[in-house]
């Protein structure tokens, strides 16, 4: 008996899987190539043994990743500015300028939409201010009042590009970057992204991490984004990026060029009252299983 017969079997249904795939011609042409390799290996030495599973399981992970990528599917857009205005005071209170902007932003949006205008594209907006003025809950509102998928990358503390753009294929550890994880995660190509906390990425990463963003940022690159573990193309021309920063200061110029810089007021503490009684409240009774009945707190309190 062939001891290689399981992993022939194998080999045969994950090339099925990938016939099956409505991929791009040029990436199918890719993996048939690999699996042909793959078996001139299995007959060309069948004492590989344990070398060749482990190069089965490698491609085997990479036609799993790949197969995970949303080369076709979408979410429906809403592109309704009264219900997104509605969704934008349901979720957060005040910000009354704000969320002026975000409308505006969120008018060209719809107006690119419906023109089916893929060049003049809105501008990607960065919400500033401190810790705690609602910079990620706005920027997921933004997503919900769309319809969209909503995907966040935490930039605080990275020091890496590759945790951006993935790993090689030919190192121990490889595999795809925070962007296209997004993608897998969401299951839509014109999901929302958030880049968050923009200003905390350390020093040592700096440089190569802002090359990245740069890369991401612009209309005109982001249509061929190349991740080292995926090593094909693919457009993230229909995702909508956006990006938080507590300070600008530590930003390269040519990634805050790329931005709309909308600054977010501290609140005083009236306003902090209403949102603790009024939002977080709410939302925390109901994260505990208390009902409305079970606990009161006086105004005054």
């Amino acid at each position: 008996m062939d001891s290689n017969a399981p992993l022939e079997d194998k080999i045969k249904q994950i090339e099925d899987r990938v016939k099956a795939a409505h991929l791009p011609a040029d990436l199918l042409e890719k993996l048939t190539e690999e699996i042909s390799v793959l078996r001139l290996s299995l007959k060309g030495d069948p004492s590989a043994g344990s070398g060749l599973f482990i190069n089965f399981e490698n491609f085997s992970n990479y036609v799993n990743t790949i197969l995970s990528l949303p080369f076709d599917k979408e979410t429906k857009d809403i592109l309704d500015l009264n219900s997104a205005k509605t969704i934008l005071y349901k979720n957060h209170y005040g910000l009354p300028t704000v969320k002026n902007l975000i409308l505006e932003y969120l008018s060209t949006l719809i107006l690119n939409i419906n023109n089916q205008n893929n060049n003049a594209r809105s501008p990607i907006i960065c919400l500033t201010g401190l810790v705690g003025t609602g910079k990620t809950t706005l920027a997921s509102s933004i997503a919900e009042a769309l319809g969209r998928k909503f995907e966040r990358i935490p930039l605080g503390g990275m020091g890496d590009a590759s945790d951006l753009r993935g790993k090689s294929r030919g190192v121990v550890d490889a595999e795809p970057g925070l962007v296209i994880k997004s993608l897998i995660q969401s299951q839509s190509k014109n999901c929302v992204i958030l880049l968050d906390e923009l200003d905390r990425i350390t020093d040592s990463g700096r440089k190569d991490i802002m090359g990245v963003l740069v890369e991401l940022l612009d209309p005109e690159q982001n249509k061929a984004f190349r991740d080292h573990y995926i090593d094909y193309p693919f457009s993230l021309q229909n995702v909508i990026f956006m990006a938080t920063a507590n300070n600008l200061s530590s930003l390269a110029t040519a990634v805050l060029d790329r931005l709309e810089i909308i600054h977010m007021p501290s609140y005083n503490d009236e306003e902090k009252t209403v949102i603790g009684r009024d939002f977080v409240l709410p939302k925390t009774m109901k994260a505990t299983g208390l009902l409305p009945e079970q606990l009161q707190i006086d105004a005054s309190v």
